[in-house]
């Protein structure tokens, strides 16, 4: 008689509860969700982590479901982790974002989690970077989307491989980034309702001349998610040229390092980063660690150095 799976080979396997049970144990920081993350991460080196962040009602939800369902057409699996704000009540994720996404419920290549950010305005909690990582190891496109607010576009830029941010036509959404200074975050950005015609087509420009004088060369993509969709092949070729074109192991490194920082300032705050003699010495000794060390494992390091210099 076979022996029984292991959890982590369940979700290898893309075992749809494996998967859900692997991300609920990270949610409620059991030391076995942790100690799975850490199993199956060596396995997480081949898929494509896309951040997808915007303002609330861009329609992130509708180009999504039109984009999952051109990379399943072309065969590859997809996960998603929607990041949803967190129930005051619960502690849950309050919208449920997977109910916005059209998908098959019976598509084993296809699996949608709603996360709640963790009580992080707008960014994300130390589970979701797991679950990303996590989800890595089993499909071969891993998204996370997110409320767009707060600190969600600069947190997912420290998550994801490609980020892409999405805009609605005619929303003043440029001025407000510029303001933000968002626009530095995007590796690609996209303009939704480009049937509108003229307003999408001036968004475009704008986004384009704005991007210019920061010195920065990302493709502006215009798409319509909407049936009959537009546009959408062109922006799955855009992510997918920026991630061909990344030093990825370098890449993935830095995003565990940052990740860990992330958390360890969440939890202790500046008083916990003074510790370590500032950020930036933070940041010096995580570079020194061994780049195989997942986010969870270097800020562990992180709180055992702060201890021994305290």
């Amino acid at each position: 008689m076979a022996a029984e799976r292991t959890l982590a080979e369940r979700l290898l396997a893309g075992d749809k509860r494996a998967l859900a049970r692997g991300i609920s144990l990270v949610e409620d920081d059991d030391p076995e969700g942790w100690e799975l993350v850490r199993e199956i991460y060596p396995r997480t080196g081949g898929a494509a982590v896309v951040g997808f962040t915007g303002p609330p009602g861009a329609g992130k939800s509708t180009l999504l479901s039109a984009l999952v369902a051109a990379w399943r057409a072309d065969g590859r699996t997809v996960a998603v982790l929607a990041v949803d704000p967190s129930s005051k009540r619960s502690g849950g994720a309050l919208l449920g974002d997977r109910a916005r996404i059209d998908a098959d419920p019976g598509d084993r290549g296809l699996f949608i989690r709603s996360m709640a950010a963790g009580g992080r305005l707008g960014g994300l909690a130390p589970a979701t970077r797991a679950a990303a990582h996590a989800l890595a190891a089993a499909f071969d496109v891993v998204v996370v989307e997110t409320v767009g607010v707060g600190q969600s576009e600069t947190e997912v830029a420290e998550t994801a491989d490609t980020v892409a941010v999405v805009v609605q036509p005619g929303a003043g959404d440029v001025l407000q980034f510029l303001k933000a200074g968002i626009m530095e975050v995007p590796d690609v950005l996209v303009v939704t309702k480009s049937d509108l015609g003229t307003v999408a087509t001036r968004a475009v420009r704008d986004l384009r001349m704005a991007l210019r004088s920061l010195g920065d060369v990302a493709p502006v993509l215009a798409v319509c998610s909407v049936p009959p969709p537009d546009g959408i092949d062109a922006l799955a070729d855009a992510l997918e040229a920026h991630r061909a074109a990344l030093d990825l192991h370098a890449a993935r490194a830095r995003s565990r390092r940052l990740g860990a920082l992330a958390d360890f300032a969440a939890e202790h705050g500046d008083r916990g980063l003074r510790a370590l003699g500032g950020r930036r010495a933070a940041e010096r000794f995580l570079a020194e660690q061994d780049p195989g060390l997942g986010a969870a494992a270097l800020a562990a390091t992180l709180e055992a150095r702060a201890g021994s210099t305290s």
